[in-house]
């Protein structure tokens, strides 16, 4: 089996030829074109059918996610890999949507780009670190957002139990020894943290979570 075939399209001639001698140094790979225009792109994979395609998706006139439509639509067999100065989801999200099999940023590392290369070769899709950890991190603080119970302190907590014992503040201000305006703050907070409108939203939430 040979190398993996590749054309390289990016409107930095810089940047195509350090692709281009990364790449081909190692056995695995051979760049067989490169071009900075969609058009001799298109009509490029058509031709060679590369078995991958490097695609800046900051071309212009036209833009890689065009490009690789059409890429896509005249050598179905051809990979598409974005490759962006970008590191929003919503790029990477709009790239696959597009046809793309990968998504890499230029501040991924050369070994990425490899692995990335041979992942997609395999017919498997690839997103780069820097993307997984930004949407874990996003997925994260949108969790943390709401009704995170583990964002209540202890005292918090005695307070919460209290309320589903249906206590008004101003008992449970008598069975915690604290003044009424401290369980109102208690309560303002447990509110604030969990994401809820109001003491009648507290109560449900206790209910379906079975506290």
């Amino acid at each position: 089996m040979g190398p993996i075939t590749i054309l390289l399209v990016d409107d930095h001639k810089l940047i195509r030829e350090s692709w281009a001698f990364i790449l081909n140094d190692d056995p695995r790979f051979k760049v067989i074109g490169d071009t900075d225009n969609v058009d001799e792109a298109v009509e490029f994979t058509r031709g060679e059918n590369p078995d991958i395609v490097l695609m800046d998706i900051n071309m212009t006139p036209v833009n890689g996610f065009d490009a690789t439509k059409l890429v896509r639509k005249y050598s179905p067999t051809t990979k598409v890999i974005g490759i962006s100065m970008h590191s929003m989801p919503a790029y990477a999200r709009k790239m696959l949507q597009m046809g793309a099999m990968g998504y890499v940023t230029k501040n991924s590392s050369k070994n990425e780009l490899m692995t990335a290369i041979v992942e997609v070769n395999d017919g498997k899709k690839y997103i780069c670190e820097e993307i997984k950890n930004i949407l874990a991190q996003q997925e994260l603080e949108e969790n943390g957002d709401k009704n995170d119970l583990n964002s209540l302190s202890r005292r918090e907590l005695d307070i919460v139990k209290l309320i589903k014992d249906g206590l008004s503040s101003k008992e449970i201000a008598l069975k915690l020894d604290i003044s009424i305006k401290t369980v109102e703050v208690h309560r303002y907070n447990i509110l604030k943290k969990l994401n809820l409108k109001n003491t009648a939203a507290l109560v449900n939430f206790i209910n379906t979570q079975g506290l």
